[in-house]
């Protein structure tokens, strides 16, 4: 009946331990533990949580792994990094882009990220990136979903005088699935406007996603995610534009924000804050006190925005750490966007996961329902809460029905020392997991 029925484990979102059958790559039957019949090969979750893959909205994949080449950023700032980057593009190579991006597939996966939207950079008249990203996309497929945001990182009007819009066009002509621009980077305000009109113009031409960087500058007054956001409005395209960064928006003074979240609303558009890259690259410039370099995103949550969250940047000259854990995405958005309360901390949990693949557009094939791809994780965690606390590994990530990684638990021993200096009988095993939410009885005083 099945080929593969996933046994006792417990899923995201529902009390109980269930079976999951897989068949043909989908999720064929959910029921209770034990109920459903099965021929094929099982496998036992032994309790352990399922829940949706890591879904990553935001990366550069074709400048991944290039930290320090052919010099570190020394500065940290974000104008260094685009400096440093034009020196290496000259030595990409297909070959060398595919090396590099193949290493960190390898890492996002081994950690259960298995939808991926990468911002390629479509400044370089050879398009050496672009062309060996649409080539990987193919490779994966089936495995790891790609989405390629052409991405003109020098500018659109900024760059060669203006070819960036031609380079920008080709990009969508081979293949690429979503349209970005950086109007902020634009040399005038008036080509940062222009710059938002063409993307939106290349969008519908072409029936592709829209992707901005948009306001990435501590520039109170850089303000063009309201054009953005106008512009979505204006054409009906809401649900398929995506403001990326936005950090200016964390400076903006209150009453402009204000009147701009009465427009987020109406345009219905995407957010995505990239927490990791943005704290270190935004706020160069202040003394004390010093902006976290942070969009506003526990007020777009609360404004009923849908906002999600990305990398970035893994060691390249933006950023020079990272090992793809979408988990510790979320945890640094929790820490410096002060969401600590038990909700907003299991929210930053959707934001890399259900909110993200709405921001991608990939509902229809997302989740842990009948019909759908049987692409999920089994970690050991109790809920999101506890998942955000420990970042426990994921012990099984599966895409579409087949088992693409494993990871074996680490196990930790104490060896407790008595008062006399002895070494206790063995060690004990250490176990981080707190059951919280219990009821606890409480007597009344006597009167």
């Amino acid at each position: 009946m099945f080929d593969v029925l996933l046994s006792d484990v417990r899923v995201m979102g529902r009390e109980g331990l269930f079976d999951i059958g897989v068949r043909d790559g989908h999720i064929r039957e959910i029921a209770l533990a034990g109920t459903l019949a099965h021929s094929g090969k099982v496998l036992s979750g032994s309790g352990l949580l399922a829940m949706p893959p890591f879904v990553e909205p935001h990366i550069h994949l074709d400048s991944v792994l290039t930290a320090g080449q052919p010099r570190w950023n020394e500065s940290g700032t974000l104008f260094e990094g685009i400096q440093r980057w034009s020196e290496r593009k000259p030595y990409l190579t297909r070959e060398d882009v595919l090396a590099r991006v193949d290493e960190a597939l390898r890492w996002m996966m081994a950690q259960g990220t298995l939808h991926i939207r990468t911002h390629v950079d479509v400044t370089d008249p050879n398009l050496t990136a672009l062309q060996a990203l649409l080539e990987l996309r193919e490779k994966v497929r089936g495995v790891i979903d790609i989405q390629i945001v052409a991405f003109p990182q020098e500018g659109i009007y900024s760059y060669q005088n203006g070819r960036g819009l031609e380079l920008l066009e080709e990009a969508l002509r081979l293949g690429a699935d979503v349209v970005g621009a950086i109007p902020h980077y634009e040399y005038t305000r008036e080509y940062g406007v222009r710059s938002i009109d063409a993307c939106f113009d290349l969008a519908e031409k072409y029936d592709r996603l829209v992707d901005v960087h948009c306001d990435e500058i501590d520039d109170e007054q850089s303000r063009f995610v309201e054009v953005v956001a106008t512009r979505a409005l204006e054409r009906s395209m809401g649900q398929r534009v995506t403001a990326s960064h936005t950090t200016a928006m964390g400076s903006y003074n209150d009453a402009y924000a204000y009147k701009l979240f009465g427009l987020l609303r109406k345009a219905n558009i995407h957010f995505i804050a990239n927490p990791l890259i943005n704290i270190t690259l935004q706020g160069r410039f202040d003394s004390y006190p010093k902006r976290r370099g942070l969009t506003r995103l526990k007020e777009l949550w609360q404004a009923g925005i849908n906002v999600c969250l990305g990398h970035d940047d893994i060691m390249d000259p933006w950023y020079s750490f990272g090992t793809g854990s979408m988990l510790q995405v979320a945890q640094m958005a929790m820490h410096v966007g002060q969401m600590t309360g038990r909700q907003e901390a299991m929210v930053c949990v959707d934001m890399v996961t259900e909110r993200s693949a709405k921001t991608l557009q990939i509902e229809d094939r997302y989740g842990i329902e009948v019909g759908k791809p049987a692409s999920l994780l089994l970690v050991d965690a109790d809920d999101k809460w506890d998942l955000l606390r420990r970042m426990p590994p994921a012990q099984m990530v599966m895409s579409r029905g087949v088992v693409v990684a494993t990871t074996e638990p680490s196990k930790r021993q104490v060896y407790w020392t008595s008062r006399e200096g002895m070494l206790g009988d063995g060690g004990r095993e250490v176990d981080f997991r707190v059951r919280t939410g219990s009821p606890v009885s409480v007597s009344e005083p006597r009167a």
